[in-house]
């Protein structure tokens, strides 16, 4: 396609201008949880609870989530000779967001070899580049199997209480089941897209149709199956989809295909870049998979996302994964090829940085003039704003999705939706009736909401201390997993370590083997616990605000990448800082803290 010239200054006006229609006093509280008279929306579609005796006894190490975090933490453990493992998660089986997410088309968004964890230990080839959820799942079930991590497990279970027991040198942990155990170590993971969230629209629980969550798909109304069978069941429906960010994307066009009118509300359109998911040739993989390869895909993928912020810009480095995020660093990385070194000024690099964005931002906004068939919706499907001020999305389906006739593209200019009838949704003065509502809104991720509000308790250290206490004026940790007064406490997020949002699973892949080193050592070395001191914690933040790698920025147009374009505050101040020179940079000291066997900072007795 051929990309017109551009006015950078217009560009950048417009950005604001769609920005400002988005700017909401309420931030965060402008959505609500999927409690109380939503609680309904949260019960689990998809395993029965079988009911069981509580549990009273000790573990070795209990970790908090059976996601990717859980599980990558529980196998390195099993590595390392810690066979007593307990994992807790609310869900019924292992698999984290994609146990609960199994809405119709859903994938990863990042490229399966370097997005799917632990491929080389369980021997897994994914058949896409682009893997499906259902796949994702299984092979989450794979992991639990692989490493006798079902054995010991505890599903459909919230951890209620976390405290540490200093007599006895171990956390005692209640749960909603009547469970009341011990553990001398204990990791929490609960995840960036754990706690749902609805848009508080008026009149929300007066729609006397069906209504759901996407994390909570209903195929006993929509017919079809979270493997793939076609929603055989909306036939004679009308279905309206609120909210258009990656979880829309990806069902909106199954959602097309199956239901008699589609009704799609717009707030902010997302950036919709080519996906061109393919299946794996199992010859080629064969060629690849040698000693070392998933580790050696995941580095390559950190160093050429990295180009992204400048290091390395002149190293010479190939390109393994290959899909829309290395594409998007490539640009950036060749950009700031053409400014001569004596020239990279930090003003020079952002110009450099900005002018590479918004000429891929008018290919992003071209394609949709390419594919989109009415000028009109393609005019409001074209997204105003940087890449990365909000999710980029990849996709070949989403919107030629807009050219089928049954197909409605509802643009509220930045307002949203008006509020909700009995009868349907109400956008621009206008009801539109449905049957059925299919809430696309995402989730509370962790960038705007402290771990204790996520996790549905609030651990509690030496002295009877909680977290919320210690984090009182901003999340505390060294290197985003040890906590000073919470001894043999891990916790796995992204904050405060290598904070790479464009390959989540990475950071768990790291803090994983990071805490299997510390408890392996623990336990040889017969130490009742671990524990960061105080002045390496505070070394450590110290070094985070002073750097200021944050996400988001304020000047974007809003979304949960920026707190809703709020400022921050609190505990969600310093928890938005990632280590200041980079996540290639940050997996090499942790890679030298491990193998140096001191593991500095940490004081163990």
């Amino acid at each position: 396609m051929t990309v017109t010239r551009y006015d950078k200054e217009a560009v950048l006006r417009r950005y604001a201008e769609e920005r400002d229609k988005r700017l909401r006093p309420d931030g965060l509280d402008q959505y609500i949880r999927l409690t109380g008279r939503f609680a309904h929306y949260a019960e689990d579609p998809y395993t029965e609870m079988v009911e069981r005796e509580p549990v009273h006894d000790d573990v070795t190490f209990t970790f908090i989530g059976g996601g990717f975090a859980g599980l990558l933490v529980g196998a390195r453990l099993k590595e390392a000779g810690i066979d007593d493992v307990r994992i807790v998660d609310k869900a019924g089986d292992f698999g984290g967001t994609w146990y609960w997410n199994r809405y119709p088309g859903i994938m990863c968004d990042t490229a399966s070899m370097v997005y799917m964890p632990l491929l080389e230990e369980t021997g897994h080839m994914p058949t896409e580049k682009y893997a499906h959820g259902p796949e994702i799942l299984k092979h989450c079930r794979r992991v639990g199997k692989q490493f006798g991590l079902y054995d010991n497990a505890l599903f459909h279970t919230q951890v209620t209480d976390l405290a540490w027991d200093e007599s006895r040198a171990r956390w005692r942990i209640r749960t909603n089941r009547g469970d009341d155990f011990t553990a001398r170590f204990v990791g929490i993971g609960t995840g960036p897209l754990q706690v749902e969230k609805l848009p508080g629209i008026e009149g929300i629980e007066d729609f006397a149709g069906h209504a759901f969550h996407t994390s909570r798909w209903d195929y006993a109304y929509t017919g079809g199956s979270a493997e793939g069978a076609p929603m055989d069941r909306l036939a004679d429906k009308r279905v309206a989809v609120i909210g258009t960010g990656a979880t829309a994307v990806q069902c909106v066009p199954e959602l097309a295909r199956a239901c008699t009118e589609l009704y799609v509300f717009q707030r902010t359109p997302s950036s919709v870049d080519v996906r061109d998911n393919r299946p794996l040739d199992p010859d080629w993989f064969a060629q690849i998979a040698t000693p070392g390869w998933q580790q050696r895909w995941l580095d390559n993928f950190t160093a050429n996302w990295e180009a992204f912020t400048g290091v390395g810009v002149d190293d010479e480095l190939e390109d393994l994964v290959q899909d829309g995020w290395t594409d998007l660093a490539r640009r950036m990385r060749a950009t700031l090829q053409t400014l001569p070194p004596e020239e990279r000024s930090p003003e020079r690099m952002m110009d450099a940085f900005e002018d590479a964005d918004i000429a891929k931002m008018e290919e992003i906004r071209a394609r949709v003039e390419a594919v989109v068939a009415d000028p009109e919706t393609a005019a409001k499907l074209k997204a105003w704003y940087r890449q990365l001020c909000k999710r980029p999305c990849f996709h070949d389906e989403y919107l030629q999705a807009f050219n089928r006739p049954n197909t409605h593209l509802v643009d509220t200019d930045g307002k949203g939706v008006e509020r909700i009838t009995a009868k349907g949704v109400v956008a621009g003065g206008r009801e539109y009736e449905v049957d059925c509502i299919v809430y696309a809104s995402g989730f509370f991720v962790e960038f705007g909401m402290s771990l204790p509000e996520r996790a549905g308790y609030d651990p509690q250290g030496r002295g009877g201390k909680r977290l919320s206490e210690h984090w009182h004026e901003g999340m505390r940790t060294l290197h985003g997993i040890h906590v000073h007064g919470f001894p043999n406490l891990f916790v796995v997020q992204l904050a405060q370590g290598a904070a790479l949002a464009s390959n989540v699973p990475h950071n768990y892949t790291e803090s994983s083997q990071t805490i299997a080193g510390v408890v392996r050592h623990a336990v040889e070395g017969g130490f009742d616990h671990v524990e960061v001191t105080e002045e390496a914690e505070t070394s450590w933040v110290d070094l985070l605000v002073a750097n200021g790698r944050a996400f988001g920025s304020e000047e974007c147009t809003p979304g949960y990448y920026n707190n809703e374009g709020q400022p921050l505050g609190g505990s969600t101040d310093q928890g938005n800082f990632g280590y200041p020179f980079g996540p290639v940079a940050f997996f090499s000291l942790m890679d030298e803290w491990r193998r140096s066997g001191t593991f500095g900072g940490l004081r163990f007795g």
